[in-house]
This record gives structure tokens, sequence and C-alpha cells, in this order.
């Protein structure tokens, strides 16, 4: 009774807090208001520590969403985690992750943007080793190790930012475009962005994560750790338009959409597919504000964030009447077992891959317009089309193996909805997942900007949607019943479906080599020279030393005696020279 409590006073004050959130973000955004508040709570001689915390629409839009989307995951915890003895402690760790993340969202000053930053740092993984096994210990450690090089480069940017008067970077943003010492700052704030969203090089620890519980997974997936990146981006997003570090994370963006796009064409791990498909929707996010839309890009985060948990709610209700196995090859005509999990599951898939009047198709079809009417390079505008279809084809195999084809696990099986606390919650969700993204389009963009483009380009989203979704589906069909093509081409299909070698070169680049340079380091000069000429060495010289007073002292006769033979012999070889 003492663990449900918990889970549904935590579910009632998140959702009670969200909704009160919500409706002050369209105070905020009809009256164009931004509201600083600032809290003096060291006042020492002539020095304050002042926290200020930013209060406009966007922040306060965002915060609702994570708090909802965190109420839905912990009321779906409580049936998922119910053998769990911890799940107590569990609770209060995802409402600490949650907590984190609005210091986050809330602080316009880098060093309180730190305490957010590495709150969800330290949160996730503790998150990520919750299961205790060395999988799980592997997964947790290249996570922190590789968000630690984030949490350096905002620990620089803070030294950096000693060349203006504070540290309340959103004053400075404006008057100090183009200057050196912001776009080191900037370079910094993006360094630290890619390894908290997983741009590439820094790919390998997202899908490694998935070793967290599976209501972890939606919640760091939607809305909490990986878009902190984006959104901090997107307040520094002025530092970015018209300027080299906007081309380059364009670039980057691009390749990260694509890599994981074609990576999870490869994958059979129910979990790792939903992930990459994040990997894929953070590069969206990251190129169309690399382009000068944070608008835009925001507009996909919260779209995004409605139906990316709702999809890995559903991947865990599968995985828990599949009795923990994650192979979607075992599953397959999930649609008689599990008909509302099901339609969930598509739900969310297609709002994935921006089919008409569902969420996704609000932002991503408006991102891709924009693209098209935008003036970028031929290369950028492959990546982005290629990557749209590459979305729907993974999501067409899913759909292949979840609502059609034969059911491959074994024929006596425990498969049904019965788990309604579960159900419910995704109820929530694809509630929002279908409303979702055509509310927010009216409250963002509450005027509609006319987007001109000839018939042949206006088209070509829906082609590209249409050919990824038919290829996906066929693929699935022939490969599963026929043959498997991609083992004609095994050192593609090694080369694509691993990621590009990023796991392999992120646990040999940031865990290996660095750690055993380390200990290497600290047996040779820590605990090798610096102790023989420091501390070791004056000690056993001293130890010495004092040993040869102490025989000395002790009035010993030979010691008189051979002390007066020898000055009798100093004394004759004076006298002869």
């Amino acid at each position: 009774m003492h663990i449900i409590s918990i889970c549904f006073i935590s579910f009632i004050s998140l959702i009670t807090t969200s909704m009160s959130l919500f409706f002050l973000s369209l105070n905020f955004l009809v009256n164009d208001l931004v509201y600083f508040i600032e809290w003096e709570f060291v006042s020492l001689f002539s020095s304050a520590i002042v926290m200020t915390f930013l209060f406009d629409w966007m922040s306060l839009m965002f915060m609702s969403f994570v708090m909802l989307i965190s109420s839905l995951v912990i009321y779906y915890s409580k049936e998922y985690m119910l053998g769990d003895y911890n799940i107590n402690r569990f609770i209060m760790m995802v409402l600490l992750f949650v907590f984190s993340m609005m210091m986050l969202i809330i602080s316009p000053n880098l060093i309180s943007i730190l305490l957010g930053w590495d709150g969800l740092g330290l949160v996730s993984y503790v998150l990520v080793i919750y299961y205790q096994n060395v999988k799980s210990y592997n997964a947790g450690m290249i996570t922190a190790l590789s968000n630690r090089i984030g949490d350096v480069a905002i620990l620089m940017s803070i030294a950096w930012m000693l060349n203006y008067g504070s540290w309340n970077y959103i004053f400075y943003l404006e008057i100090m475009k183009g200057s050196l010492e912001m776009t080191i700052v900037g370079c910094l704030v993006m360094l630290a962005a890619m390894t908290k969203s997983a741009q590439i090089p820094f790919s390998a620890w997202l899908p490694a994560a998935m070793a967290a519980p599976t209501p972890v997974s939606a919640l760091v997936h939607s809305s909490t750790l990986v878009t902190a990146g984006v959104y901090l981006l997107i307040r520094f997003n002025i530092l970015f338009t018209d300027s080299p570090l906007g081309s380059f994370l364009l670039l980057i963006g691009g390749l990260t959409m694509f890599m994981a796009g074609l990576g999870a064409n490869f994958e059979f791990d129910l979990k790792k597919i939903i992930a990459l498909s994040t990997l894929s929707q953070l590069g969206l996010m990251m190129s169309i504000l690399a382009m000068g839309f944070p608008k835009l890009a925001f507009f996909h985060l919260l779209t995004h964030a409605l139906f990316k948990a709702l999809l890995f709610m559903c991947a865990g209700a599968i995985i828990h009447n599949m009795k923990n196995s994650q192979d979607i090859r075992v599953m397959g005509g999930l649609m008689s077992q599990m008909p509302l999990t099901t339609v969930c599951l598509n739900v969310a898939n297609l709002a994935l891959c921006g089919m008409p009047f569902l969420a996704g198709f609000y932002s991503k079809d408006l991102i891709l317009e924009v693209v098209s009417l935008s003036y970028v390079n031929m290369f950028s505008f492959f990546l982005y089309f290629f990557s749209t279809g590459l979305t729907v084809c993974y999501s067409f195999r899913l759909v292949f193996y979840s609502l059609t084809g034969d059911f491959n696990s074994n024929s006596f099986h425990p498969l049904n909805d019965g788990g309604w606390v579960m159900s419910k919650s995704m109820l929530g969700l694809l509630f929002m997942a279908v409303i979702g993204g055509s509310m927010l389009s009216w409250l963002i963009f509450p005027a509609p900007d006319m987007i001109c483009l000839p018939s042949g380009l206006k088209l070509l989203t829906l082609i590209v949607c249409v050919l990824g979704g038919i290829s996906g589906y066929m693929i699935s069909n022939v490969s599963l019943y026929f043959s498997n093509k991609a083992l004609n081409y095994y050192n593609i299909s090694v080369f694509a479906g691993s990621m590009w070698f990023m796991p392999s070169l992120s646990s040999l680049g940031i865990i290996y080599y660095p750690l055993s340079l380390g200990m290497s380091v600290t047996k040779s000069f820590d605990q090798g020279w610096s102790e023989y000429f420091g501390g070791q060495h004056i000690y056993s010289s001293m130890k010495y030393f004092s040993m040869i007073n102490q025989f000395l002292q002790n009035n010993n006769l030979k010691i008189y005696l051979l002390s007066f033979v020898l000055w009798i012999i100093v004394l004759i070889s004076l006298m002869i020279l």
C-alpha cells in the first residue's frame, strides 16, 4: 500500500502541476511575457550569491510536457516494476531525474545549468545500472564517461564566461554575437550538447543505455536526458545562425540522422530500434536548429516527446508479455494477441513516420518543406529526405513484425492486454499523440506561413514516405519467409548495423585507453617517481639518519674508543703534513 500510494501521489502531483504550467505557458505565449525571478540566498559583505530562474512560454511549456510524460511513466511503473522490492527507491530516482531536468530548463545561468546537467548525468548512470548485471555496468560506464566530456565542456565555458560580468549567458548572446569569446563559448556548449544528445561521434551510449528499465527509457528518450542538449542549443541559437558553427552542426545532425536510420533497419532488438529512431529524430532537430529555425526544432521536440514515450511504453508492455524477450523475430502477428497495445504501438509508429494529421506530421512535414524552401546544399538535402525514407522503412518493418505475419513464439504463451494500469497510461499518451501536433501547431505558429513550392517538391515528402514504407514492409516479408539478402553483403550489413563501428571505437577511445593510461600514469608518477623522490624517500632517509643518531646516543664504549682512535689518526696525519 505504501508503494502504491507513493506512485499515486507522484502521479497526481505531477499531472496537476503539468496542467497548471501548460495554461500558464499559454498566458505567457499570448501576452509575450518573460519573467526573471532572482533569489538571493547568501549575502556576504558586498558579495551576493543569486539564483536566477527564467520563465517564458518555452520553458513553461517544456516543463509541462516533461511533467505530463513523467507522471504517466510513474503510473505505468506501478505495474511494470511490480515485482521489484526497491520500487520506492526507483520512483524517487525518477523524480530526482525530473527535478534535474527542471533545473536545466529554467536556468538562464551556466552555473545553475551545470547543476541540472550533472544531476541528469549522475541519476542516468544510477538508473542505467539499476538491474545490476555486467551488461548494465558496461552500459552505465559508457553513458557516464561519454557525458563527462560534455560536463567538462560546460565547466570550461563557465571559466570562459569570466570574461563577462556574470554567468547569465542570456544577456550577452545578442550583443556578443560574432565576438571571439562568445564563439569559444558557443563551441564548448555545442560540444556539450553533442555528447548529451548523442550526436556523431558520441552516439554509442544511447542504444547502450537501453539496459535501464523500460519506464526510464520512455522518460529518457522522450523529454529528459537526450533532449537536454537540443534545448540548450535552442537557448544558444543566436550563435549558430549564419556561422561556421551552424554549418558544422548541420552536417553532424544530418549524418547522425542517416546513420541511425540505416542502423535501425539492420537491428532486431525492439528497444534498440526505438532508441535508434530517437537518435535519428535528434539529428533532425539539430539539423533544423543549425539552419536557423529554433521554433521548428522546439515544436518537433515536443511532438516527438509524445509519440516516443508511447512507443517505449508499448515496447515495454510487449517485452513484459514476451517474458523479457526483445527480439522482434520471435514476435509477429501480435495483433490477434494484444490488440490494444499493438494499436497504440502502430499509431505512435505512424506519428513517427509523419502520417497526415497525427502529431509527427505537423512538425516533420513542416521541417522538410522549410528545408525544400531554404538555401541548402545538395548533400544536406539528400540526408534529410533519404533519412526520412529510412525512418518510414524501419517503422513499417516494426508494423510487419507486430501487426501482420505469423506468430513466431511458442504456442503456450501468456500474451494478453490484461495490464490495465499500463494500458491506461498508454491510452493517455495515445490521445496526446493524435491531437498534440495539431494543438501545438496552432499555439506556436498562430499565423500560418505560406510555403510555396513546385508540385514535385511538395509531393517529395509523401513520395519518400510511401517508398520507404513499401520497402520496409516488403524487405521484412522477403527476408523472413524467403532469403535474407543482407547476408549476401555481410560486410556492409555489419558496418551499417553496428552504427559505423562507433560502439567499439567509443569503448576503446572513451573507456579502455583513457582508463589504462590513467592507471599507468598513477603507477608511474603518483605511486612511482613522485613517491620515490617525495614522501617515501624523505621517510626512508629520515628513518636511516634517526637510526644512526639513536646508535650514537646509546653511550657504547666501543664507539668512544673508535672515535678516539680516529681522532688520533687525524691528528698524526695533520702533524706529518
